[in-house]
């Protein structure tokens, strides 16, 4: 069934939503404040274990590192595309209408709650592959795996946030319909190079996320977007 990946992805997360939203109601701010904390160095860790598979590498028994410039390159220009088109604002703003829309104004969490699950998985190259699959050969068997692992981090973020985590499941939605909709345009886009750089960069928002939840002082994260676009770009960039 066309689609059928997406369709499997947004259910678990506003499962895993429900589920959580149960515990967490029964969870004094004591233990919410901890299980924070231990979301925000799980899904850092994440970040990072994704970052270092996609940069380090073994080069005659010996470890390399490589990347750096299509890295710094793709963060300078995203980030400058990103503050001028100012994305972080517009999330908060859709964040807001939601709230309103949900009757949660009592609910302080629930803009950051939102963005936050929102970019947690939405970033990362597991959404684009999944959809490119689901879309081209109807292989859901990705985003069936995403469906699993996001259940289980809308969940646990959930339980110690806020009911706004439940609405990432809109922006999951919305963006892997679309990739999957236009499957057969991205794929030729999505080669091995391509893939490894968008992994890459994802993978640093994703801990960049993650420190956002362990902080006061926030990234603006959502307008480091582009650097994801940048970096697929910069693999069809002459090599030297």
């Amino acid at each position: 069934m066309f689609g059928l990946g997406t369709i499997l992805n947004v259910s678990g997360v506003l499962a895993g939503g429900l589920i959580g939203l149960c515990f967490g109601n029964r969870i004094s701010s004591r233990y919410q404040d901890t299980l924070m904390t231990a979301v925000g160095i799980c899904v850092m860790f994440l970040g990072i274990g994704g970052c270092m598979e996609e940069m380090l590498s073994v080069s005659g028994g010996k470890l390399a590192s490589g990347g750096s410039m299509m890295m710094i390159g793709s963060f300078a220009i995203g980030a400058l595309i990103g503050e001028f088109l100012d994305i972080d604002a517009h999330m908060e703003q859709f964040g807001e209408w939601l709230k309103k829309k949900t009757k949660s104004d009592g609910d302080t969490a629930f803009v950051d709650a939102f963005v936050t699950a929102s970019l947690t998985i939405c970033i990362g190259a597991m959404a684009v592959v999944g959809s490119i699959q689901d879309g081209i050969y109807g292989d859901y068997s990705t985003l069936a795996a995403k469906a699993v692992l996001d259940f289980l981090i809308i969940m646990i973020m959930t339980a110690s946030m806020g009911k706004g985590c439940i609405f990432s499941a809109i922006p999951v939605g919305l963006f892997q319909g679309g990739v999957t909709l236009l499957a057969r345009l991205i794929e030729p886009l999505m080669t091995e190079q391509a893939l490894s750089n968008m992994s890459f960069t994802g993978s640093i928002l994703i801990f960049c996320v993650g420190l956002n939840l362990i902080r006061d002082k926030k990234i603006r994260v959502a307008n480091l977007l582009p650097t994801i676009f940048i970096a697929v770009a910069w693999a069809f960039l002459p090599q030297f």
